[in-house]
């Protein structure tokens, strides 16, 4: 039996859909990494799983029970069954960290206050806190106040974690040791759905990966599917970091200018040297003028589309024209011109297509 099951999921806020009809199902002992780009429902997805988003359709059913379904204090029983570590601490300032940790089970659990001490304690040795049990949350660094956070969700006993970006709030020398944790408990199998940016870390805990995109679950597999061999084109571009840029021609006097201009704004802002930025608009715009000229011969009316990719995680350099007109290959020429020489030299990869009456040229650098 699934501990998760998720049914056609959708949220919208206005105007804006965010979810379009997600559907998953999570064991018991699952570990499941979502990751994808801002703005892509991550975090709306897994706040929907508590109820903290309202959503407009679908069914959430935990452990076996409808909690879109339930009422009142229903769905605060359901809720029970879940923990939620947010990317902000949200401890009570007023309260010490015992205090935090036996809020809950005393008042909800109805668990003695020995009792709930106890487990406190046992909780604090295991995250490596047990000397700041009577400390107050302003006087804890960030790392510390989530391993607390995290605590406070497992004096619950959830049988599955949320987390939210549980380190997006965190100074970078801080974030280890709440990664440690989460780690020690997926060492004992805890069911957990975790929203992060680390990517290192998701391939290294998780068991499944979501990719979120166009409101949903865009791609999913094994870590090593997903960050070594992705199949779908945004899923691709996401794990290399691949920044493009993207010019359309219409006609046979476009503006030259603006193109070279978008070129050299692109490798500065993304850290080509000048070298490669400048054989890139000389490769370019050779190209596009043998294309204009053999391919549109007589032809006012132009549809060609040229994109440039830069991938941070390799380094590597991609150039992508897509054009229609009459079949014409640059690369077998009996004379080349001046770009096709320099493309020659500087490329990994020359390939050429002809499909559909569409000429395809792809060249990494």
């Amino acid at each position: 039996m699934n501990l998760v099951e998720v049914k056609g999921l959708k949220k919208s806020f206005g105007s804006l859909e965010v979810l379009k009809g997600v559907d998953l199902s999570v064991v018991q002992g699952e570990r499941i990494a979502i990751i994808g780009g801002s703005g892509c429902g991550k975090s709306v997805f897994l706040r929907s799983l508590a109820l903290l988003e309202k959503p407009d359709a679908g069914q959430i059913i935990i452990d076996g029970r409808d909690i879109t379904a339930a009422k009142g204090n229903q769905v605060d029983e359901i809720r029970r069954s879940m923990g939620m570590v947010f990317q902000k601490f949200h401890l009570f300032s007023e309260m010490n960290v015992m205090d935090n940790l036996c809020l809950a089970p005393t008042r909800i659990l109805k668990m003695p206050r020995p009792d709930a001490e106890k487990k406190a304690m046992e909780l604090l040795s295991q995250v490596g806190l047990a000397t700041r049990a009577h400390a107050w949350p302003t006087v804890l660094s960030g790392g510390q106040q989530q391993r607390i956070a995290i605590c406070r969700c497992l004096m619950m006993e959830p049988k599955v974690l949320l987390f939210d970006e549980p380190t997006s709030a965190l100074d970078p020398t801080m974030v280890g040791e709440v990664l440690a944790v989460i780690r020690m408990l997926a060492k004992r199998d805890m069911t957990m759905l975790i929203v992060t940016h680390e990517m290192n870390f998701a391939r290294e805990v998780a068991n499944r990966v979501l990719f979120f995109a166009d409101g949903g679950i865009y791609e999913q597999g094994t870590p090593a599917e997903i960050f070594d061999h992705p199949q779908r084109d945004k899923t691709v571009a996401f794990i290399h970091k691949i920044k493009y840029f993207t010019y359309e021609i219409t006609e046979r006097q476009f503006d030259l200018m603006q193109l070279q201009g978008g070129i050299q704004n692109f490798g500065e802002k993304y850290g080509l040297d000048q070298k490669r930025t400048y054989r890139l608009q000389l490769c370019c715009e050779e190209l596009i003028c043998e294309l204009l000229d053999h391919c549109y011969a007589g032809r006012e009316d132009i549809d060609l589309k040229l994109s440039v990719s830069h991938a941070e995680s390799d380094g590597a350099t991609q150039i992508d024209i897509d054009c229609g007109g009459m079949a014409f290959n640059p690369f077998e020429q009996e004379e080349d011109g001046l770009g096709v020489t320099i493309l020659k030299n500087m490329s990994k990869q020359l390939e050429y297509n002809y499909t559909d009456n569409r000429n395809q040229i792809n060249i990494t650098l």
